[in-house]
């Protein structure tokens, strides 16, 4: 009886653990395995939390967002003081970006002329220029970290560099020639020219949304929800889309009644929801003009609170913009554009599930030319006059023989 006894526990001890006492030896349960994911033209895991960014077409932008991109189902206000178009400027890079990428970019309240206007792609450095001696030292740079911080040195260089290097997403792309290529890597972030005009590589690569005239008791904006919630449910869930939004409310674009609270806010919201529904395909951009609606008003606050970024640009007026030597010495070399306004950062979209996100305090300021939309940090010039604080040299500068111990 003992002897039975021992043996049913030792052949208990060997037996696999969760395994039922009448199952089969063969029987075996299947591993589970991860479905392969798809590389998406234009799309890069965040090196904060990995979640799915897109680029804005401004690599000083996409470095000051936080994930070294535009995070995906989210949305950006961009609010522009005076008359100048420079908001407009971004819209145009987002959607450049976007067609090159061969995403779907839906754009609100204009016609074709204002899809003729996007500038043109800058031709990429080729590799095979550079000298061999500087490949290799790249390379063996490269092979010093591991690939997945290999975008962590451009993560926030928009506050201290404004030539931040774009990223490389390196999984297959559709290029600019509609064909695919697994092996070429794309660029995540192009170099657009304002004064070349982007060709277009479909008929349908940009969707123009119409405001159509409806009674005043009708919301404007139903038709644009419907035409973009149609869009999306049809479309694959590999599909990114682009929504751009130009001065929303101008009264150039929009009727009388679109600026009702009322019809406005559910327009806003119903756009928040559908950012959530599809936080992997879509993304929103819009601006606003505060010339015409300022952020004191309680309508804008509520536009404020349903969007997840707000960017505030602030040009300066027209005389320091080509004037004076103080603003020229002190933010711009000989070499550099000079500042043609202040960026203000209310909100960005939030970095993780931790928090953040909430206004950058440092002084921003942005200047455009013809190949590029730079975002960088402010810094007072020496005072106008004060030629040995210029040059760095005078009397009161310590040598080394002031310097004893």
């Amino acid at each position: 009886m003992n002897f039975m006894k021992l043996h049913l526990e030792r052949s208990m001890s060997f037996r696999k653990r969760n395994t039922g006492l009448s199952g089969h030896p063969l029987q075996t349960q299947a591993p589970t395995t991860a479905s392969s994911s798809v590389s998406i033209p234009g799309i890069q895991p965040s090196p904060v939390d990995g979640r799915l960014t897109t680029s804005t077409g401004t690599s000083s932008l996409d470095n000051l967002l936080g994930h070294s991109g535009f995070a995906l189902g989210n949305s950006i206000l961009i609010e522009e003081g005076g008359t100048t178009e420079y908001g407009t400027t971004l819209l145009r890079y987002f959607a450049a970006e976007g067609v090159v990428q061969g995403h779907k970019v839906h754009v609100v309240g204009v016609a074709e002329p204002w899809g003729r206007e996007l500038p043109g792609v800058v031709g990429a450095v080729r590799q095979d220029v550079v000298k061999p001696e500087a490949k290799t030292v790249a390379e063996k740079d490269r092979m010093k970290i591991a690939w997945r911080y290999e975008r962590l040195g451009d993560f926030g260089a928009g506050r201290s560099s404004a030539r931040a290097a774009p990223a490389v997403n390196r999984g297959p792309t559709l290029g600019t020639s509609g064909k695919d290529d697994p092996t070429t890597p794309s660029m995540f972030c192009h170099t657009f020219d304002l004064s070349k005009r982007l060709a277009m590589p479909d008929s349908k690569s940009l969707d123009y949304i119409p405001i159509r005239s409806v009674l005043e008791h009708m919301s404007p904006y139903q038709p644009i929800l419907q035409v973009l919630r149609d869009q999306l449910a049809l479309s694959s869930s590999t599909t990114i889309h682009r929504l751009v939004v130009p001065n929303i409310l101008s009264p150039a674009l929009y009727p009388a009644n679109a600026s009702s609270p009322q019809h406005l806010l559910q327009f806003l919201s119903s756009l928040r929801a559908l950012l959530r529904q599809y936080s992997t395909q879509l993304t929103i951009m819009m601006t606003l003009p505060l010339m015409l609606f300022p952020r004191s008003t309680g309508l804008i606050r509520w536009m404020e609170l349903l969007s997840d970024g707000i960017i505030e640009l602030s040009p300066f007026p027209y005389s320091i913009d080509t004037g004076s030597t103080t603003t020229t010495s002190g933010s711009a070399t000989g070499q550099e554009e000079k500042p043609q306004g202040m960026v203000k950062i209310h909100r960005l979209p939030v970095f993780s599930e931790k928090g953040g996100g909430g206004a950058l305090g440092d002084d921003l300021v942005f200047s455009v030319s013809r190949r590029k939309f730079v975002i960088k940090p402010f810094n007072l010039p020496p005072v106008e006059g004060d030629t040995e604080a210029q040059r760095g040299e005078g009397e009161g500068r310590p040598t080394k023989v002031d310097i004893e111990f």
